[in-house]
């Protein structure tokens, strides 16, 4: 007699559901760090100190007239500090921005003035200028392999001498002769630096200029093949060059953009710049501030971005 057994079926019970396991390296993280994670907020909130101490310090800041004088000067710096900043994204910097542009300045003025001849052609002119400047020392810089530091210091240089002897060669003195009563020039202000007012505020034309043109800066770099190349280029060009990125090209551009305009650091220096004026200290005290306030920004954007990547 034989017994046939018959095996019964194995019953799995379902765990327990509990708490759903996550990989941390795959978890998303909260808008608020992932937002203190960007650089342009550790930025921001250095200008914000910035502000905050002034507002305290200063009562005139207070004031929408103060708030746009300094406005104003930082627009005229910003405007420049835009095409630097690219250019210290790709990789370089350039020493000699700062003093290319009174040489665009004097180009434009001496032109018009010496040659009898309508301010536009002064002011296109000294654009040619810049932008040969800015081309030059890019080019100096692909071709050569020298650091960008020894380049545009010796072009600093050089244009420094140039700008007096020129200057005093033309005209007999070191400074160029008033050309507000010439042709185009009316137009050329109304361009370059016309007013309008908001709420009773007089605002100038370089603080709209100073916003669109850091739009566009950052929608080119972030959203361009062109800003992807400024970043290949800034990380290793040799690894860009092979992937087809035209390093040349992007370095030379952006030295002749370096020519042309800038942005947000700019805030903080005139900030200072007219903080210490309404708050009645001694200006010669203006570079120790400066130096502070720049130091106190860039500890507060390191903590910022310290404590984002903690968590």
């Amino acid at each position: 007699m034989s017994m046939t057994q018959h095996a019964e079926p194995a019953v799995s019970t379902p765990p327990a559901s509990g708490p759903k396991e996550t990989d941390g390296r795959t978890s998303e993280r909260p808008l608020a760090i992932r937002l203190l994670a960007r650089p342009e907020v550790g930025v921001f909130l250095g200008a914000a100190a910035v502000y905050v101490f002034f507002l305290i310090a200063a009562p005139p800041v207070r004031d929408g007239a103060s708030m746009a004088n300094i406005l104003y000067s930082s627009s005229t710096i910003g405007i420049m500090a835009l095409p630097v900043a690219l250019l210290m994204i790709g990789g370089e910097f350039d020493l000699s921005a700062g003093v290319a542009v009174i040489t665009s300045a004097l180009t434009a003025s001496m032109l018009s003035y010496q040659l009898t001849m309508n301010v536009w052609v002064g002011v296109f002119v000294a654009l040619l200028v810049s932008l040969g400047i800015g081309f030059l020392n890019g080019w100096m810089v692909v071709k050569t392999g020298l650091p960008s530091f020894l380049v545009t210091l010796g072009s600093f240089l050089i244009l420094q001498g140039v700008n007096l002897a020129v200057t005093k060669l033309v005209t007999g003195n070191v400074a160029t002769d008033d050309i507000s009563n010439m042709d185009g020039f009316g137009q050329a202000k109304k361009v370059f630096a016309t007013s309008f007012d908001v709420g009773g505020v007089n605002v100038k034309i370089t603080i709209i200029y100073w916003l669109v043109f850091a739009a566009i800066a950052t929608w080119v770099l972030l959203r361009t093949k062109y800003g992807n190349w400024i970043f290949a280029v800034g990380g290793n060009k040799d690894s860009a060059r092979a992937v087809g990125v035209p390093v040349a090209f992007t370095k030379i551009s952006l030295f002749m953009l370096v020519g042309f305009g800038a942005w947000f650091g700019a805030f903080m220096f005139g900030m200072v710049q007219q903080g210490i004026v309404y708050a009645g200290w001694n200006p010669d005290w203006f570079k120790a501030f400066l130096g502070v306030m720049l130091l106190g920004a860039v500890l507060i954007n390191l903590w910022v971005q310290r404590t984002a990547t903690r968590r």
